[in-house]
């Protein structure tokens, strides 16, 4: 039977755990959920399950959970060979590219994220200039993975007739 299914969470690899949480706990408001735990490759359950996912050469790593205020899930992992992607924006790979959040001081959310060490990648837009306030912009946090902020829901923004012109 196909039913939407609920979005549980994301893992995002950053090179320094502690100033991700920090930045994601203090900026973004997301709760911290399991604070920073080194993880190292052993027989135990999620030592073999690390095994599966790493394959067999992994060694450590550390994880921390956060959640957002509507309960999705945030890992954040930074193994000990983490590195910044030369080209952290290659979109037209596959892959996520970026994720979103919603806030409708959208235009303070981003003068937090780059007071912060985050970067603005384009100004604010309106997606119906003069005609709905939905905005949105592009920046990345501080350790190059790029997010969106919205000022309006995903349905509110796309639904009803989203980019269609008036006849």
């Amino acid at each position: 039977m196909t039913y939407p299914r609920s979005f549980s969470h994301i893992g995002i690899t950053v090179t320094d755990l502690d100033a991700a949480v920090r930045f994601y706990s203090e900026v973004l408001g997301w709760y911290v959920i399991m604070p920073p735990t080194s993880i190292a490759k052993d027989d135990s359950a999620i030592g073999v399950m690390c095994t599966d996912v790493f394959g067999p050469d992994w060694t450590s790593f550390r994880i921390a959970h956060l959640s957002t205020g509507d309960r999705i899930g945030v890992e954040l992992f930074e193994f000990p060979n983490s590195e910044p992607r030369e080209n952290n924006f290659e979109f037209w790979k596959t892959g996520v590219f970026h994720f979103c959040v919603q806030d409708p001081d959208l235009e303070g959310l981003a003068a937090r994220i780059v007071a912060a060490g985050g970067k603005q990648r384009m100004p604010v837009r309106y997606y119906y200039p003069g005609e709905k306030p939905y905005r949105m912009v592009y920046l990345e946090d501080p350790f190059g993975n790029i997010l969106e902020i919205y000022s309006h829901s995903y349905e509110l923004t796309y639904g009803a007739g989203a980019y269609q012109r008036a006849g």
